[in-house]
């Protein structure tokens, strides 16, 4: 297959599976044709790689079954075995990225030779066996892959796969929560009619901006018959109009309510123990459900006593309204971060993919694509620790890793030895 078919099929597993569909074609390696013609390796009678030369063998694998994985070999001369006496093995490994490691066997009780060295997952390397028996010095070269592909640069940009260095970050503590917009308090006038009479003129509606001292009424005074005029007492926005032309006004009934809603409180609703936690001061996120805009801001206070409703804790914030599209009464929902705990190092939740019956990422050297599999520790909404199984620099998949696992899924990825 060619890169622009490659390509073609690539287009195909997005476009599918934006589309709801269930096929997810993979990517085609290049040397999968060599791969296919090439002969199973011979097994021994223990189930391992039978290595053969000059009427020597040596059958290789690695022991599982109880231990840690380790190599272990047995001898055998014109197919008959030898004693583990007979003869010194040596494993010599090459992984991915050139990183080497050497695993010397040794002679055991049991017949066999076995190395003391675990062998780290994945079992994916080129493989070189030197081995000295019966004063006979041996060699065999091979490569024995798993979990592991090859996508071409040019096909992975435009499948939109992406890395991204393995490095130290933050962990936050966070509590996602709910909350509810409303205005500011001092920041609402009720504006009322100074003297009885009727309303003689409306000059603003629901939802008109007005600046402070702009006329909104004009009323004639029943006591007087001389008319006088209904100002706005701040700047804001008109939340409410009880009046209409020809009515009545009464002293000291509202005819409107203007808001300045520059900025806004931010009720926060806490349940439980997660009140215990929260103080004023911590940064806070908060996401509007209309359209997924962010507001970053603080913390200002955690309000005595609880929310009769609910028996929830309220926590308030503030944040700015320049765009007005942040609108009292609507319910929003908020990341408070408690805490920041460095860790040394961490990766994107979204470079984390399962892999038989592990925790993976994906790691890139060239064009070459291999997992990982990762112990992790603690983690927040978007990051989360690595403890184990990656080290800094390492070029991680950090967008579209499904494609790649399921590339290698697709190859037939095998554990075989």
């Amino acid at each position: 297959m060619n890169v622009r078919h490659l390509s073609a099929v690539l287009a195909l597993t997005v476009l599918l599976a934006a589309c709801g569909g269930d096929a997810t074609p993979g990517i085609e390696h290049a040397e999968s044709g060599e791969h296919a013609e090439a002969e199973a390796p011979r097994k021994g009678e223990h189930g391992g790689r039978l290595l053969e030369q000059n009427g020597i063998a040596v059958e290789l694998a690695i022991a599982e079954d109880g231990t840690p994985p380790k190599y272990q070999a047995w001898l055998y001369r014109d197919g008959k075995p030898l004693p583990p006496s007979a003869g010194a093995v040596e494993v010599r490994l090459k992984r991915l990225g050139n990183v080497t490691e050497n695993h010397t066997l040794k002679p055991q009780a049991d017949g066999s030779l076995m190395a003391s060295t675990v062998v780290g997952e994945p079992h994916s390397f080129d493989v070189e066996v030197v081995a000295r028996i019966n004063g006979t010095a041996l060699r065999w070269a091979y490569p024995s892959y798993e979990g592991r592909t090859q996508i071409a640069a040019k096909v992975a940009r435009d499948a939109g796969i992406r890395v991204a260095p393995a490095a130290p970050g933050v962990i936050a503590d966070e509590h996602e929560v709910q909350g509810l917009l409303t205005p500011v308090e001092g920041r609402i006038a009720k504006v009322a009619a100074r003297f009885p009479g009727p309303v003689r003129r409306l000059t603003a509606n629901v939802g008109d901006t007005v600046r402070a001292g702009q006329t909104l009424a004009t009323v004639e005074s029943n006591l007087s018959l001389t008319t006088y005029t209904v100002t706005a007492p701040i700047p804001g926005v008109v939340l409410a109009r009880n009046a209409a032309v020809g009515s009545v006004a009464s002293e000291g009934t509202p005819l409107f309510e203007v808001a300045d809603l520059s900025s806004l409180w931010v009720d926060l609703h806490i349940f439980g123990a997660d009140a215990q936690h929260i103080r004023p001061g911590v940064p806070v996120t908060i996401t509007r459900l209309s359209d997924g805009a962010t507001a970053q801001t603080t913390l200002e206070r955690v309000l005595p006593g609880t929310a009769t409703a609910s028996q929830s804790t309220v926590a308030r914030a503030s944040i700015a309204n320049t765009d007005g599209l942040w609108r009292p009464g609507s319910a929003v929902k908020a990341r408070i971060t408690v805490e920041q705990q460095p860790a040394q190092l961490v990766v994107p939740l979204a470079a984390l993919q399962t892999f038989r019956d592990w925790d993976v990422v994906f790691v890139r050297v060239g064009d070459t694509y291999e997992v990982r599999p990762v112990e992790l520790g603690k983690r927040d909404a978007q990051r989360v620790e690595v403890l184990s199984g990656l080290k800094a620099g390492d070029q991680v998949v950090v967008e579209q890793s499904y494609l790649v696992k399921a590339d290698i899924e697709k190859s037939g990825a095998s554990h075989d030895h």
